[in-house]
């Protein structure tokens, strides 16, 4: 059977799905991940419903720009699709399987992104309150934040404040070179620098 078309996700969608799969529906998702495994098309489009919104938060958070978010979460869907075989039940919960497809898609991204200079890639890590009662994903998400809080701490105070407004301000490169006064070259030396001090911090290779 053809692999099933997944749909782009934007910032609206993801906001308007709230998700019932945030709250006990874990046994639903993994009936719905064994039907996906038979090559069921429904249920692959039942599972997106109920968990896109999440995974496109993730690779948000990571990736920051939203086309390469969009695209990192149309791949994991794929390897849903094309994997859902693999999925023990025992080893976890479909969320804590599907979200650690996610972090490595978007992780892979970054690192895909780093290498190529003529492509704003901007990485990081940061709280977000979830709306779920999954204990080992919400300590994971928090020891992660802590970690890039004290590395953020390595970096010089241009590049920290550079970083920050691109990050947690969302701002482009032009942005937060006319907020500081700037050069655009500046500013991009010093973010790219920063990362990759982050980068070392974090021990992304």
């Amino acid at each position: 059977m053809d692999t099933p078309r997944v749909s782009r996700v934007t910032p609206g969608d993801a906001r308007a799905h709230e998700s019932a799969g945030d709250s006990g529906a874990g046994s639903t998702l993994t009936d719905l991940l064994l039907r996906i495994a038979q090559q069921d098309t429904d249920a692959f489009a039942a599972f997106y419903e109920q968990t896109s919104r999440r995974v496109y938060g993730l690779a948000r958070r990571v990736l920051i720009d939203p086309e390469l978010s969009e695209d990192a979460t149309q791949e994991v869907y794929l390897q849903v699709w094309n994997s859902a075989g693999r999925f023990n039940p025992a080893a976890g919960s479909p969320m804590a399987w599907l979200m650690t497809l996610a972090h490595r898609r978007a992780v892979d991204r970054v690192r895909s992104e780093q290498s190529s200079t003529d492509r704003e890639a901007r990485y990081g890590a940061a709280t977000q309150v979830l709306d779920h009662d999954d204990v080992v994903d919400t300590v994971t998400q928090r020891l992660e934040a802590e970690t890039v809080v004290k590395c953020l701490d390595t970096l010089t105070d241009t590049q920290q404040e550079s970083v920050r407004l691109a990050y947690y301000g969302g701002l482009t490169y032009r942005e937060v070179a006319e907020k500081l006064g700037v050069a655009v070259p500046t500013i991009k030396s010093r973010i790219r620098d920063g990362l990759l001090r982050l980068k070392a911090c974090l021990g992304v290779n």
